[in-house]
């Protein structure tokens, strides 16, 4: 896992490879989302949180319309672009990012000047904890402040949307942005993606003895790919055909009426939505009323419903799951668009170092390359670091 670079180091980088100094450094959080997939995109509500591994760029404004990028990944080399013309499609790999944003807030009005800008970031890449998405809100995080656009959040989460659905292709919803723009440590986002509505929810698992344990199965995954659209596409024909604006509009208590309108795997499709909008509302309760220790039957049932109705768990991230509840979890899911990634284990601290070695001794054993595992907290949003 890459470690996350200190400001000295990052501006002392800059330095070297651009002979002056950034304009400032900023900071924004990948996420992890509690529960709610699938639901940002079906104008339903979601709950992840901002988690304490981050992307950080320092940035310098330039005085004419070039962009110079740099990452601090090895292998990775400089990449010059024009702001001038620039198009959908533009940029390779991780330039799309910054690029997008750019494109974006130029879409909106906002007079965006050339910039040069170095990248670091501990989110691990492809883990389904929103490393594109955090890159892009400490971008647009810094140029709504060098431009003095002034934007506010629910503008900058708008236009990072439209940064990855039409820059980048990616028919991602609003939740991660959200997250990573909006979260504040110690609390959970509740968002309903229809009007852009926040509430915090506090989610202190170490209080309640727990820990929420990441693992990183290692399988890479794109929400440019065709997996994630199909399944996008699977939902719009579902609300069409129910005659609703969007499946948010469709409860529980409709499900009966819907599988006599629809064909098998969309209606599975749908009930995976309407259903995991219900367990949203489930944990937001539970957790004002009782904790987090409460929610674990609800992380399960959501798991199953991605694994049998949307079809987009995998082997590694079933066995991560399932050895995790084995061995002491008290709820487990796969987070994040599916098809790789991660997974989220809700553990009392005390079954910790058992759920870990029992995860990797199961990846072993079934020849999967090693996971990574690790804790998150909820943490700050994007913000200016210095």
């Amino acid at each position: 896992m890459t470690t996350s670079t200190d400001v000295f180091t990052l501006t002392a980088a800059f330095h070297e490879a651009f002979g002056t100094v950034p304009d400032g450094v900023w900071q924004a959080p990948g996420r992890v989302n509690l529960i709610g997939e699938h639901t940002d995109y079906n104008e339903g509500f979601v709950l992840p949180f901002a988690i304490d591994k981050t992307a950080k760029v320092a940035v310098r404004v330039r005085d004419d319309s070039t962009v110079r990028l740099l990452s601090t990944f090895g292998g990775h080399g400089l990449v010059e672009a024009s702001l001038d013309g620039l198009e959908p499609g533009s940029g390779e790999g991780w330039s799309r990012y910054p690029l997008g944003v750019a494109w974006a807030l130029k879409e909106r009005g906002v007079s965006v000047p050339g910039f040069e800008l170095l990248l670091d970031s501990d989110v691990p890449l492809g883990a389904g904890l929103s490393s594109s998405h955090a890159i892009e809100c400490a971008v647009i995080t810094a140029l709504n402040e060098l431009t003095g656009a002034n934007l506010a959040a629910e503008e900058l989460v708008l236009a990072t949307q439209r940064a990855e659905n039409i820059f980048v292709g990616a028919p991602t919803g609003i939740m991660d942005q959200s997250a990573s723009l909006r979260g504040a440590k110690g609390q959970a986002v509740f968002l309903d993606c229809r009007d852009q509505h926040v509430e915090l929810v506090p989610f202190d698992a170490e209080a309640s003895g727990l820990v929420l344990l990441v693992i990183d199965t290692k399988v890479s995954h794109s929400h440019a790919d065709g997996g994630y659209a199909s399944r996008r596409a699977s939902c719009e024909l579902g609300a069409q055909v129910l005659g609703v604006t969007a499946l948010r509009d469709v409860g529980v208590e409709d499900l009966k009426a819907a599988s006599g309108l629809l064909d098998e795997v969309t209606m599975r499709r749908v009930r995976h939505v309407v259903t995991e909008n219900d367990r949203v509302l489930q944990t937001v309760e539970l957790l004002g009323a009782q904790g987090p220790a409460s929610i674990g039957p609800l992380l399960d049932a959501s798991h199953a419903s991605m694994r049998d109705d949307f079809e987009i768990s995998c082997p590694e991230l079933d066995l991560a799951v399932d050895t995790a509840r084995a061995n002491g979890a008290i709820g487990a899911r796969m987070t994040g668009g599916g098809f790789g990634g991660s997974a989220i284990a809700l553990t009392p601290v005390g079954e910790e170092p058992k759920v870990r070695d029992a995860v990797v001794r199961s990846f072993a054993e079934a020849g999967y390359t090693a996971p990574d595992i690790f804790t998150v907290t909820p943490a700050e949003g994007a913000f200016r670091l210095a």
